[in-house]
């Protein structure tokens, strides 16, 4: 194989006419074999999936505060409205109206190029930037469906002696989580593709690692393509993963 790709490349290079095949092989070659350059995309894969990881620890975590503050805000009794709790949730409004209102594209620099300017840990930032952004998105999905969740619940737990935030970590979130869940998966999927912007940061990921084999091969089509077909595989895998795990939440309901 790689003796065909140097016969093939050095007949290009002297200016002979390459059939579609030949002119096909040598370029794949090069963007995906050439000098073991499939290790950089495979690292950029590894790095995507961190950088997925931690943003959506991020997101979860200050999605779930946002929403359940919203959500105790939204249920409190006229006439017994709590002022620091009214302030909060001015704050968390303020929040998800501000990121769910901005491109991506800008916190992204914002963050990167103003607020942590002087930091090289570029996945880093892109991972924390990300997940204040999917932050905003995740407290709305779960504030809808706390709030879907018969409002007789909520009543049943205060009766039994426990306070607010027990009732709604051990009665109401249980069965909003299966509510959720579909809209959580989709979430997730963005989060894992919205990974490919971080590079406009320096964040070293799977679009990163195509765009080094452009810059060393002059190809942009199979990096570009590859890069594509990889994150493909990944959403597909995902998605067959979240169709799972539904259909056995909702077998667990039957029984």
């Amino acid at each position: 194989m790689e003796l065909l790709y140097q016969q093939w490349k050095a007949m290009g290079a002297a200016g002979e006419h390459l059939n579609l095949w030949q002119s096909f092989f040598v370029k794949f070659y090069q963007a995906f074999i050439e000098a073991d350059r499939w290790k950089q995309y495979l690292e950029g894969v590894g790095s995507t999936l961190y950088v997925t990881a931690m943003a959506l620890v991020i997101g979860v975590i200050l999605g779930v505060i946002v929403a359940v503050i919203r959500t105790a805000h939204d249920q409190q009794r006229f006439g017994h409205r709590n002022p620091v709790l009214g302030a909060v949730n001015w704050v968390c409004k303020l929040y998800t109206t501000v990121i769910r209102g901005t491109p991506m594209m800008v916190q992204l620099l914002v963050m990167g190029l103003v607020i942590f300017s002087n930091s090289r840990n570029f996945a880093m930032v892109g991972a924390l930037t990300l997940g204040i952004n999917s932050g905003a998105y995740v407290a709305e999905i779960v504030r809808s469906g706390l709030m879907s969740v018969d409002p007789g619940q909520m009543e049943a737990g205060r009766s039994l002696g426990m306070n607010y935030f027990d009732t709604m970590r051990l009665v109401v979130i249980p069965q909003a989580i299966k509510n959720i869940l579909p809209a959580l998966g989709n979430e997730f999927i963005t989060l894992l593709k919205d990974t490919s912007l971080i590079s406009v940061i320096g964040g070293k990921e799977l679009v990163y690692a195509a765009r080094g084999v452009i810059t060393r091969t002059y190809e942009s089509m199979f990096p570009l393509i590859g890069s594509a077909v990889i994150y493909l595989a990944l959403v597909m895998i995902f998605s067959w993963l979240q169709g799972k795990l539904e259909r056995r939440l909702r077998q667990s309901d039957r029984h």
